[in-house]
């Protein structure tokens, strides 16, 4: 196939699919801070053992219980977010018994965002539910370029594409943080760069960094974009990726993982990681 805009030819597809929806319950046993305000966290416990994501941008809701819950309708009531999964696997508990383990990292804001005052303070052993994931997107084939641009909300997904880079591929990845000391390391084939958005409102920065990327800046061949931050990053995501850029407006991830003034936001279809 053929972009009918660009006339490049097709080298990846997006594939998308519905999943059945199971919750599990999980126990919080370890916290990493990567950074001043980003944080890693591990829960574990017997109903994760099955867990897997069958695509490369999944996305869990997570619950995090405020008290006892012995029933699923119990954990529900309880506030959630979307997140997005970063690691997982099973290993064996002291007693022999084989558990489950699922690692999801979160930008901790103060006292802002009931996800990360939870990843941030929760007591080890803190009852968490994970629902999900209910559906899943693949990338089928090798795109030519890629273009990855977030916050530090989008850092779990930046993960989990920059991963799928093979070594010597033209790429791109732009992660807005306060400073130097904020951050987060992320394993890819090229170098990051880091965009500091000092005493900015969050988002700004990335956004500005986005708007200078020009048409003559693209790069050849079929190319592979996502752009996630606060709501206001979906506009400036666009004019680049699908005006500018020319690309498919189904073949690429644009999203506001959360949005300023908002408390509640749920992103549709993505993680707001705080």
């Amino acid at each position: 196939m053929t972009n009918a805009t660009t006339g490049v030819p097709q080298s990846f597809t997006l594939g998308r699919e519905k999943l059945d929806l199971k919750f599990r319950f999980a126990r919080l046993v370890a916290r990493e801070w990567l950074a001043p305000d980003y944080v890693r966290v591990r829960l574990e416990g017997a109903d994760l053992v099955d867990f897997g994501t069958p695509g490369h941008d999944d996305h869990i809701r997570v619950f995090f219980a405020q008290g006892p819950a012995d029933t699923v309708d119990e954990m529900r009531a309880f506030p959630s977010r979307e997140l997005t999964p970063l690691y997982w696997g099973t290993s064996n508990s002291a007693d022999g018994e084989t558990v489950g383990w699922l690692d999801l990292e979160f930008a901790v804001h103060g006292d802002e965002g009931v996800a990360g005052v939870w990843a941030a303070n929760a007591p080890l052993g803190s009852l968490a539910g994970v629902g999900g994931p209910r559906g899943s997107m693949s990338v089928h084939g090798t795109p030519d370029a890629w273009l990855l641009a977030g916050d530090e909300t989008a850092v779990p997904q930046i993960r989990r594409f920059a991963a799928l880079i093979p070594d010597g591929a033209p790429a791109t990845i732009l992660v807005e943080v306060q400073d130097e000391a904020h951050e987060v390391a992320i394993d890819a084939p090229v170098t990051v760069e880091y965009v500091h958005r000092g005493d900015a409102a969050a988002g700004t920065a990335l956004a500005a960094r986005l708007d200078g990327i020009t048409a003559d800046d693209r790069p050849s061949g079929d190319v592979f974009g996502f752009v996630a931050a606060e709501q206001a990053i979906v506009k400036t995501g666009r004019a680049l990726l699908c005006e500018r850029w020319g690309l498919d407006s189904d073949r690429v991830v644009v999203k506001g993982y959360w949005k300023r003034g908002e408390a509640e936001y749920h992103a549709p279809h993505g993680p707001g990681a705080r």
